[in-house]
């Protein structure tokens, strides 16, 4: 296989995704917020692996064709903002009009900052928090916090899409990233078991995902207080 034939995988492995978020929100239609949460982890999955894969094979060299960044924007949006957002509406998560301003905001600001030319810092960390609803949404679902607190966590993190604030990437912020990446793995696999088991956790597994969910949310505010050592 050629190194154009490679690169050209590599965007046929990104498209995947919205194959995986067609599934996830027909599951999400039905209610069956398990067998979404599955779907919708296969595809965060794959889009933590056709990163590294594109930079690997230089796909905008190898395979000029497709857009892989633009491709990868469409899918997350589907997949970190939409399909999490009908979610937090259809599951009565917030009841009445809770639910109603809350996917409003959601896809309204989420539309914006995927549009926003500062999206990435120099040291490829997110610049203002990067709409990461599904993670959001999977912990809402594992361990249900009260109407207000999920309200007042909605209002806030949809403001700070647009603060001077930093959100690491777990595989792209070298900083921490010993620390970051096994995060990311540990959360993956919990979103898998929560959904695998229905969301019913023992407690202390509801901690550990909030804990390892805060450290994902709040380690890159964390590098721009804590200066790095020299």
């Amino acid at each position: 296989m050629t190194i154009k034939h490679r690169a050209l995988f590599v965007h046929l492995l990104t498209g995947t995704g919205a194959v995986f978020a067609m599934l996830a929100l027909l599951a999400a239609v039905q209610g069956n917020w398990s067998i979404m949460t599955l779907w919708l982890v296969v595809a965060f999955a794959v889009d933590g692996v056709d990163g590294p894969l594109a930079r690997k094979y230089d796909v905008k060299t190898n395979a000029p064709r497709f857009d892989g960044a633009l491709l990868d924007l469409i899918i997350d949006y589907l997949t970190y903002v939409f399909i999490p957002a009908y979610a937090l509406f259809a599951s009565h998560l917030l009841p009445g009009w809770t639910g109603w301003f809350a996917i409003l905001i959601i896809t309204y600001a989420s539309g914006l900052y995927f549009a926003d030319t500062r999206m990435k810092t120099a040291d490829n960390s997110f610049h203002g928090f990067p709409g990461c609803w599904n993670m959001v949404v999977f912990v809402f679902l594992a361990a249900p916090p009260p109407v207000w607190m999920i309200l007042v966590i909605v209002v806030v993190l949809s403001v700070a899409m647009f603060l001077p604030l930093k959100f690491i990437h777990p595989v792209r912020t070298a900083r921490w990233r010993k620390v970051s990446l096994p995060m990311a793995f540990i959360w993956t696999g919990l979103a898998g078991v929560a959904a695998w088991h229905n969301f019913v956790l023992p407690g202390w597994v509801e901690a550990l995902f909030y804990l390892v969910s805060l450290y994902l949310l709040f380690a890159g505010i964390a590098q721009q207080v804590i200066a790095p050592r020299k």
